[in-house]
């Protein structure tokens, strides 16, 4: 395990990354769906997501930030972004609390779409560790899951 020493707190951490991966069904086509993944699309479904483009749009490379109601100043940056494919993945940084990776595929299921998200986070500081152990743990991941598919599917129905 390597050690990353915090810039400007003289304290070193060890820290294993926290993952989770969550699937849902949504009843349309990946076409329609993989547009809401984005950082303009998500505002269509997620209460709140009100995203600063800083580069770009949704390619590679593009970057944004968002503010949480806590104050948390997050920036990511597209890392890939391949509508064919159904894939699009992010670098995000929370400033002052963790790091990671956000995976979205959208696969043909039947004649709507699976869709599979990966989050992949690293704490910065001790508080950053116990976000991303808690964000990551089974329980609340799968709720959160659960909110996304419920707020998508109003979504699709309200703008079909």
């Amino acid at each position: 395990m390597l050690g990353l020493a915090l810039a400007g707190t003289g304290v070193a951490m060890a820290s294993e990354p926290h993952s989770n991966t969550r699937r849902f069904h949504l009843d349309a086509p990946c076409a329609r769906v993989f547009p809401l993944f984005t950082a303009v699309g998500e505002k269509q479904w997620a209460e709140g997501w009100d995203p600063m483009l800083l580069s770009g749009s949704e390619h590679r490379g593009s970057a944004f930030q968002t503010r949480h109601p806590d104050g948390q100043v997050t920036t990511w940056i597209v890392t890939e972004y391949d509508p064919a494919a159904g894939r699009v993945s992010y670098a995000r940084l929370a400033e002052g609390s963790n790091i990671g990776l956000v995976d979205v595929r959208c696969t043909k299921d039947g004649n709507g779409s699976a869709i599979d998200v990966t989050y992949t986070l690293t704490g910065l500081t001790p508080k950053g560790e116990t976000f991303a152990a808690n964000f990551t743990a089974d329980a609340h991941y799968a709720a959160m899951i659960d909110e996304w598919q419920g707020a998508l599917v109003k979504a699709l129905v309200a703008k079909p």
